[in-house]
């Protein structure tokens, strides 16, 4: 018998399922109904929010409706901001098609050793990588141009808002000023988007100007450049473009060529503090320029450390060693681009190879920088000791070999410039009695001696149309019966003039022009004084032709001018000496002659170190200009002082501070070069009075003069000259 109470054992299908849980069971219950209180506050509450619902509908549907017309215009204006950007892309050439941009070439200028000493036109050192160039660089230019540059996308919202802000707060307009660009956005500039320069449309400088506008349109578009850049190339490829392509002063595009002008060494080379000083060029290239202010570009780089420092890029012992050993300048950047000898060999030469070139071109000229060093250092030494403070008066000098060599060249007393008047070269002045030789070279040539006498008197000529024409002697006196030699040697007037109007003024005229003197010479008696004008270039330039014998000569300075690359030159030295002028005996008596005015006469104030020199000295009328030229066995040297005004100097004469310029530079150039005499001849002892009278120039006045001599006549005198006393020292 079973018992009942006891529970039955669970089937296996039982067992698979377990029995509901009495919790499972009361869910299944029917819920109970919520109390009526709740209900009726829900009923309330809505009927309470009618107003504030119908105002939330409202906002929602506004929110939504602003949201819909924001990516929509979102979405057009990201696909045609694509589009830009598509476009861009697709005019981006290969990154090495843009590392070099330049509109013209470059002029790069040797001295006679083939050493670089002068840059002209855009210089361009040859493509550099940011694997190739030093860290240093690298670091500086992302630590002073853009510090965020390798996490950017190609703009920097931040840096445009910290730009108009600081522009807002200065008073500017928001893009007035500071500039919140990228590196890769500047790049954009520089490549002008793209826009290559057409000398057809425009000039060069309207085409920077077009690429540096700074309108909004302008900066949208440099925006869009810059995305499509990032796109294209990567970060590096975007810096080696910068590099290579921005302008950094004197010349300069890119790092390479910066480096090599200022520093004369490869951008791969530079040290920190070399770095951050070309780094600080990007700023403003012109006025940090190391070659205008090398202390302000100091300060510049100084700061510039301090940044790499701030970045990590320096360690606080290389920040502090770049600190104290500031960059320093090359010595051919200390030349200040060679000055005025650089310039006037630029144009001089064919404009096609110089001043407009579109070649790089080397050019190896005559420079000695000894030379230079030391004409520069006279000029500066006799300003410094013998002029007083304030004065305006201006001179300039001229060194050269006895073939026209240029040696060395100062234009004026600012001696490290470029672009400068150059006086040397450019100035037409009166020669005063620095002209005298010529006269008596053209006397000499016919057979005259330096012992042949004249006697020095009271001399009157009549002018026709300008009436009777009286010269004098510096010292108001006469001597009497004189020699061609102590003629020249005192600077007497009346003896030039007499011996001037005896040998014809056309023959002086003549030897003179083929000498070298260019410029129109006077027609009439004062011919003899000097009454023309000329260059300093030219004078010294006549001056060699006395020295080498009596051969004219063409000053030059270009040796040989070659491309970049080219190993054959394509045109060689433009000038040297040329035909004779007059016999190399009367060459040689003049240049006795011309050495007693040095040794005994108005040009004592030259002599130095006991070398045997010949010049003359020179001084126009009212002293408005002052000369002396002459040579040693070794070099010709010319100095020219005066006013740019033609200001009448006062205490000042060709035997004076001219001759002291003179030979503070010729004692310098002198330096360790052996002494050497002169290739002079003295005259025999015999001697003629020569007691010549005014006549007609040119070879009618040849054929009087021989006829007064003969028979003692007086053809008198046909030609017109304007009634001047000329000058005498």
């Amino acid at each position: 018998m079973s018992d009942s109470r006891k529970r039955k054992r669970p089937l296996v299908a039982d067992k698979r399922y377990a029995a509901p849980s009495k919790t499972a069971r009361k869910a299944k219950a029917k819920p109970k109904a919520k109390p009526r209180k709740t209900a009726r506050r829900k009923t309330t509450a809505r009927r309470r929010g009618g107003l504030v619902g119908l105002i939330q509908r409202l906002i929602r549907w506004c929110v939504r409706l602003i949201w819909g017309i924001t990516w929509r215009v979102g979405l057009a204006t990201s696909v045609v901001l694509g589009l830009f950007v598509g476009y861009y892309y697709t005019t981006l050439p290969d990154v090495t098609d843009l590392l070099d941009g330049r509109a013209r070439g470059s002029v790069t200028l040797l001295d006679q050793d083939g050493q670089v000493f002068a840059w002209r036109g855009d210089q361009f050192g040859g493509a550099i990588t940011t694997d190739t160039v030093s860290p240093h660089l690298r670091n500086a230019i992302v630590a002073t141009e853009d510090k965020r540059f390798y996490r950017h996308f190609g703009l920097s919202p931040r840096g445009i808002a910290s730009a108009v802000r600081i522009n807002l707060s200065e008073g500017r307009g928001p893009l007035s000023g500071h500039g919140g660009s990228t590196i890769t956005q500047q790049t954009a500039k520089l490549l002008c988007l793209g826009t290559p320069y057409d000398p057809t449309i425009q000039t060069e400088a309207e085409y920077e100007g077009d690429c540096r506008q700074g309108t909004i349109k302008r900066k949208a578009s440099e925006a869009l450049y810059a995305l499509a850049m990032e796109a294209k190339y990567s970060k590096d490829e975007i810096l080696t473009v910068y590099m290579n392509r921005t302008f950094l002063g004197a010349g300069a595009r890119g790092f390479e060529a910066a480096s090599q002008r200022y520093f004369g060494k490869s951008a791969a080379n530079v040290t920190a503090a070399e770095a951050a000083m070309l780094a600080g060029l990007l700023v403003a290239p012109t006025r940090f320029a190391p070659t205008n202010d090398l202390a302000r570009s100091q300060n510049r780089a100084a700061t510039i450390v301090r940044l790499m420092n701030e970045q990590g890029y320096l360690s606080d012992a290389e920040a502090r060693q770049a600190q104290n050993t500031p960059a320093r300048l090359s010595q051919a950047a200390e030349a200040r681009a060679g000055g005025y000898f650089a310039d006037w060999v630029m144009s001089s030469g064919p404009e096609f190879f110089t001043r407009k070139t579109t070649e790089d071109v080397i050019i190896k000229t005559t420079l000695d920088q000894r030379i230079q060093r030391a004409a520069d250092a006279a000029m500066d030494w006799v300003f410094e000791n013998k002029i007083r403070p304030g004065s305006k008066a201006q001179a300039a000098i001229v060194v050269m070999s006895a073939d026209g060599a240029v040696r060395a060249m100062v234009g004026g007393r600012q001696t490290k410039v470029a672009g400068a008047f150059n006086r040397a070269v450019q100035a037409k002045r009166q020669t005063g009695s620095a002209f005298k030789p010529f006269v008596y070279a053209a006397a000499l040539d016919l057979g005259y001696s330096p012992n042949d006498t004249i006697t020095d008197e009271p001399l009157t000529i009549d002018i026709p149309g300008s009436g009777p024409w009286s010269p004098r002697n510096y010292t108001n006196r006469f001597y009497g019966t004189v020699s061609l030699t102590q003629a020249l040697r005192d600077s007497l007037n009346i003896p030039a003039v007499k011996v001037s109007e005896s040998v014809g003024r056309d023959l002086v005229r003549q030897v003179a022009s083929d000498f070298g003197l260019e410029s129109d010479l006077a027609a009439g008696p004062a011919l003899a004084l000097g009454a023309s004008e000329s260059t300093l270039i030219e004078m010294t330039g006549a001056y060699a032709g006395i020295l080498n014998g009596g051969s004219s000569v063409e000053p030059y300075g270009l040796i040989e001018l070659r491309l970049l690359g080219d190993d054959a030159p394509l045109m060689g030295t433009g000038g040297g000496i040329g035909e004779r002028v007059v016999q190399e005996k009367a060459a040689r008596q003049l240049i006795y002659m011309m050495e007693k005015v040095v040794f005994e006469g108005t040009g004592k104030r030259a002599q130095f170190d006991g070398r045997q020199l010949a010049g003359k000295t020179g001084t126009t009328q009212a002293a408005r200009d002052a000369w002396f030229v002459g040579f040693s066995a070794d070099y010709v040297a010319g100095v020219w002082m005066g006013y740019d005004d033609n200001t009448p100097l006062t205490g000042v004469t060709g035997a004076g501070l001219p001759a002291d310029i003179w030979r503070e530079t010729m004692m310098r150039v002198h330096e360790g070069v052996p002494h050497a005499p002169l290739p002079l001849m003295m005259p025999s002892n015999t001697s003629e009075q020569r007691e010549p009278q005014p006549q007609s120039g040119g070879a009618v006045g040849l054929l009087e003069g021989l006829l007064r001599d003969i028979l003692g006549g007086d053809a008198g005198n046909r030609t017109r000259q304007p009634n001047q006393s000329g000058s005498d020292r």
